[in-house]
């Protein structure tokens, strides 16, 4: 490709570049096939002023592409992979990091009820989750991730954590199911250190408040020591200790709490085995 010469370029008009910053500075020549290819190539290496000034420049390049017959599949894909990262870390920007307590939700029996339902299933989940969203919005959590019947928010605090994982359960009791189905979420409640990603939160912390949830039953929520011990006792819960488990691939034992309304509690199956191994406790004596 011929190099544009301080001359030629200085008698182009401002419509054959891509960009021009707000300091009259032109980038990327777009005057013919070869220097639009380059600057297909060479998109990703400017920094533009803003994200509009970046669109406006994206969108005046693809133009040119088409005048001059220029398919730019890899730049189109590059484009995308460029802007769901950027996308991703706009959502992390809001969310809270370190110290934090985790909400993880899932559907029980999904399997049955979607081979009840059929292609009703779809409306159920969407309901479902309009239920889940609305309870942890409404405590100022922040909803991260839903991946087929699973669902998972943050909070900075833990009492606004448990006081959305009793609304959760008291929604879907409230809620009239079609063909009267009993439609229940389990629910666990976890806090600890995290570290946010492009991907999301990693961390043991993520997989203490996954096994939790694996371990309840429908209806119920579990909630760990570490988020009762960090609790400032402004959420109206009874707590009830089911005591102190391993969970499966963990390397710590946790202790295990059921949460609920005051009052005498739910009763339910024990902690499923399969996720959770209960510690016994030495007779003394």
């Amino acid at each position: 490709m011929p190099r544009l010469g301080p001359d030629d370029r200085a008698s182009l008009p401002d419509s054959a570049f891509a960009y021009v910053d707000s300091r009259g500075r032109r980038r990327l020549p777009i005057n013919d096939e070869a220097h639009v290819r380059n600057a297909l190539a060479r998109f990703s290496q400017v920094r533009f002023e803003t994200d509009a000034a970046r669109e406006k420049a994206r969108t005046k390049l693809l133009k040119a592409a088409k005048k001059h017959g220029i398919v730019p599949l890899g730049f189109i894909t590059g484009q995308f992979e460029s802007e769901r990262a950027h996308a991703a870390l706009a959502r992390s920007a809001d969310l809270p990091t370190g110290f934090i307590t985790l909400l993880m939700t899932d559907i029980e029996g999904s399997t049955a009820l979607v081979a009840r339902l059929g292609d009703r299933y779809d409306r159920l989940l969407r309901t479902v989750r309009s239920q889940l969203h609305r309870a942890v919005v409404g405590e100022d959590g922040r909803p991260v991730d839903v991946r087929g019947d699973e669902f998972f928010a943050v909070f900075e605090q833990a009492d606004p954590a448990v006081a959305a994982a009793l609304a959760i359960q008291r929604a879907m009791v409230a809620h009239r199911w079609p063909d009267g189905l009993d439609v229940r979420v389990r629910t666990a409640v976890h806090s600890g250190d995290t570290t946010l990603t492009e991907e999301g939160y990693i961390g043991l912390a993520v997989h203490t408040a996954s096994r939790l949830c694996a371990a309840a039953h429908g209806g119920q929520v579990l909630v760990s020591g570490n988020t009762k011990s960090a609790m400032a006792g402004s959420t109206e819960a009874g707590f009830l200790s089911l005591g102190r488990f391993r969970l499966r691939g963990l390397p710590d034992v946790t202790e295990v709490f059921q949460v609920g309304p005051p009052g005498p509690p739910a009763e339910f199956q024990p902690l499923r085995s399969a996720v959770a191994k209960p510690i016994r406790r030495r007779l003394q004596g």
